[in-house]
């Protein structure tokens, strides 16, 4: 078979499949027209959800972000003027941080602030006394998906169940989290947290046991050192 011949025979099979493509179409033009509309509209949907998420998280990150400046915000020094933004106590910051930090976690609780704003919330009702809030924004933030931002909520629920005489709560939340660290909380952290919750509580020896583990583990980490610290203040 010659070349002209094969092209000849190439070309005839391109014309037939244009032709059979082209017959489809026609016998199916509705379909076609239908599935097209809906492509259209399924990547129009997408597109506008895209800008909108991506306009809701710059919306609630300057809100987070204007929460934690009132939560970092210097206090007054006796005698000094009244100036602005400028807290006279410790707790008139905390109950406006935390008005901030509860709005923007009602608002934007669907996204990563407004996870991090319960955990706010949660510090900060904790700082005004209010321990039923303080436990329920705690524990939203600790069911997060978000396994930093829950480790973190975890780490501080537990001390906050310290504090409230919930030591059985705590001790579980300390070893849970020391069983799988984050970033955010290293099982060190959580250790030694754990050992200062025996001694305060007249466990000594289960505290030793836990920083004696601590010092031979980190050996040359700061955790390691402050663990020999207690041990040796201990003796």
């Amino acid at each position: 078979m010659d070349s002209q011949t094969r092209h000849a025979l190439k070309q005839d099979k391109f014309v037939q499949a244009t032709q059979s493509s082209v017959s489809w179409v026609e016998t199916n033009r509705s379909s076609v027209i239908r599935l097209s509309v809906i492509g259209v509209l399924i990547l129009a949907v997408l597109i506008a959800g895209a800008v909108f998420y991506n306009q809701r998280s710059r919306a609630a990150e300057g809100a987070l972000g204007s929460a934690l400046d009132v939560y970092s915000a210097p206090l007054a020094q006796p005698g000094a003027p009244t100036e602005k933004d400028v807290y006279a106590t410790a707790a008139e910051r905390s109950k406006a941080a935390n008005q901030q930090f509860v709005q923007v976690a009602s608002q934007y609780g669907w996204l990563p602030e407004g996870g991090r704003a319960h955990y706010f919330a949660g510090l900060t009702y904790q700082e005004l006394g209010q321990t039923a809030s303080a436990e329920s924004e705690l524990k939203i933030a600790a069911d997060s998906w978000n396994s930093d931002l829950s480790t973190l909520a975890k780490f501080a629920l537990a001390g906050f169940y310290h504090q409230t005489g919930r030591d059985a709560q705590a001790i579980d939340l300390y070893n849970a989290v020391a069983a799988k660290p984050s970033a955010t909380v290293p099982a060190y952290t959580a250790q030694l947290a754990l050992a200062d919750l025996y001694a305060s509580t007249g466990k000594v020896d289960q505290a030793k046991q836990l920083w004696a583990k601590i010092k031979d583990a980190d050996k040359t980490g700061s955790a390691g050192a402050i663990a020999a610290g207690k041990l040796s203040a201990k003796k």
